[in-house]
């Protein structure tokens, strides 16, 4: 039985469990089936879908037997020193040359547009030269997105704020998968983000009220923490690659530096030996930044108009509720494609602490810059969207748990948490599943028994939402819901492609069982 110790209870982080199960906060369930050895989880659908990095292929796991010869099979397929295959992801170096380029311009043409265009296309003026347009635009950043100190010091505490909490924090302990490559050696991972996450909404509202820092001193500065924050992915990036090659890290190597940049050459940079730089980087700095610049805007509005519009009101619980699930979900991400395969490189390092937050926030700063009355719905559709929305996040709560669980309780010892909002359909006690001849199960029950990627509709449900509030008048706000569903198109088709040669006849019979993809009994 595992040993149930917190920093709370001891003083200090909790030295790590020699068994794969947890050092949980109070108030746990615990069940128990047979153990398995786990090779390729192929689809990542934890509580991180929503951020664009949530990398793989499907539900299933692989039943015992022989662990070594499985071992060294998955190490030589996934994890060889050098991979040849990156060069031809993303279109290659051109086009990974183009994404490190062509996002950052992106997002400051979305903040000009924002800010001094009243939320429309920036483009050139009647009679105004090419030339002089651009010189406009780079004016602008030069001046309203310098990277001044402050906004160095406002992202940097709070990142390493983030840092301290996540390994000071009380939390859990959870072992991660077996690492072929490192044979078989199952890392430990902290868990700590709930008390991460409510403890930093404490602190910042005590520093807003005490005037210490105002909170919504992150909208009025955004232009110059975007930039910050856009060169602190660069930074990171860098010093990810660096390291890595200078400690002989590196894995799946393709001996092309564009490339290895951008994909990562290490798999699982630590420090200190328990914070994990890809699960902090995923849940804490995107999704906690989204928050809290919301729940600036609000604190704004409350200050200047004397109340807080319904629709601000609904985004803040939208990132709320975003935010929260992450942090309770945390120890969930552990088995997905993303924390297994993919390294740590410019992809995951720079979308999460810059491209997430302050691209998916648009519809949080056309609310900060425009009066309540340029885009005030009626109230009964703010409360019919909210209630939708409930239900769709009921739904995609128990989905990512459902398969979640399913995933730990084929590893065997599972202690299921009761962080809120809990929810009992997250968990399927006997759940039905379709087995390969290869010993594979694939989990064909619960919502995935309705629909194979209904999880991906809730999450598109939520960026058309986010969108949709502030009203069609900024096109801004809509980018989220634009790049999410083709991100998501890309990522079924490749997902299905990939299922059918992994699962084979097993698929295709689950395929048959369950026909839809996205909307049960519809598509």
């Amino acid at each position: 039985m595992s040993q149930r110790v917190t920093r709370s209870q001891a003083g200090y982080t909790p030295k790590k469990p020699e068994n794969p199960g947890f050092v949980e906060t109070p108030g746990r369930r615990r069940s128990q089936r047979r153990k398995s050895i786990s090779t390729e989880d192929t689809e990542s659908n934890g509580f991180t879908n929503g951020n664009g990095h949530a990398n793989g292929f499907a539900n299933g796991h692989v039943e015992e037997g022989n662990a070594l010869n499985g071992l060294q099979i998955e190490a030589a397929k996934n994890f060889p020193p050098k991979d040849k295959g990156g060069l031809h992801e993303f279109g290659g170096a051109l086009g990974m040359s183009a994404m490190m380029t062509g996002f950052p311009a992106l997002m400051f043409y979305m903040w000009i547009g924002a800010t001094f265009y009243d939320g429309k296309f920036p483009k050139p003026a009647e009679g105004q030269s090419y030339s002089d347009f651009f010189g406009h635009m780079w004016n602008l950043v030069k001046t309203e997105a310098y990277p001044t100190n402050q906004a160095w010091q406002i992202y940097w505490f709070f990142g390493l704020a983030q840092m301290a909490f996540y390994m000071l924090m009380p939390g859990v302990y959870r072992k991660g998968k077996a690492l072929p490559h490192l044979g078989g050696k199952q890392l430990d991972y902290y868990c700590s983000a709930m008390w991460s996450f409510y403890s930093s909404i404490v602190i910042m509202l005590a520093l807003h009220f005490t005037g210490i820092f105002k909170l919504y001193t992150l909208i009025d500065e955004f232009g110059h923490i975007m930039t910050v924050a856009i060169l602190s992915g660069f930074l990171c990036s860098t010093i990810a690659y660096i390291s890595a090659r200078v400690r002989g890290a590196t894995v799946r190597m393709t001996d092309n530096v564009i490339v290895d940049f951008f994909l990562g050459s290490e798999l699982n940079p630590r420090l200190f030996g328990i914070l994990d730089f890809k699960m902090f980087l995923e849940v804490r700095i995107p999704w906690f930044i989204l928050f809290f610049l919301s729940l600036g805007t609000c604190l704004k509005q409350y200050e200047k108009y004397g109340y807080v519009s319904m629709e601000a009101i609904f985004l803040l619980f939208a990132h709320w509720l975003y935010a929260n699930a992450c942090a309770k979900g945390e120890h969930l991400i552990i088995t997905t494609w993303d924390m297994y395969y993919e390294k740590l490189g410019f992809m995951l390092i720079f979308w999460n602490m810059a491209g997430v937050p302050l691209s998916y926030c648009h519809c949080t700063l056309y609310v900060a810059n425009h009066h309540p009355s340029e885009y005030t719905w009626p109230t009964w559709f703010v409360v019919l969207l909210t209630a939708a929305y409930l239900g769709m996040y009921y739904i995609w709560d128990t989905t990512n748990s459902q398969k979640n669980q399913f995933r730990q309780e084929e590893r065997g010892v599972v202690d299921e948490r009761t962080t809120f909002p809990y929810f009992k359909y997250g968990r399927i006690a006997n759940p039905k599943t379709i087995t390969t001849k290869h010993g594979n199960k694939i989990l064909a029950d619960g919502w995935y028994g309705k629909a194979r990627k209904i999880h991906y509709t809730c999450d598109l449900f939520f960026a058309i939402s986010w969108g949709l509030i502030t009203g069609f008048n900024s096109p801004f706000p809509w980018f989220y819901s634009v790049f999410f569903a083709g991100m998501i198109i890309h990522r079924a088709l490749r997902d299905i492609a990939r299922c059918r040669e992994v699962y084979g006849e097993a698929w295709t019979e689950y395929e048959r069982q369950v026909p839809y993809l996205f909307i049960p009994g519809v598509f």
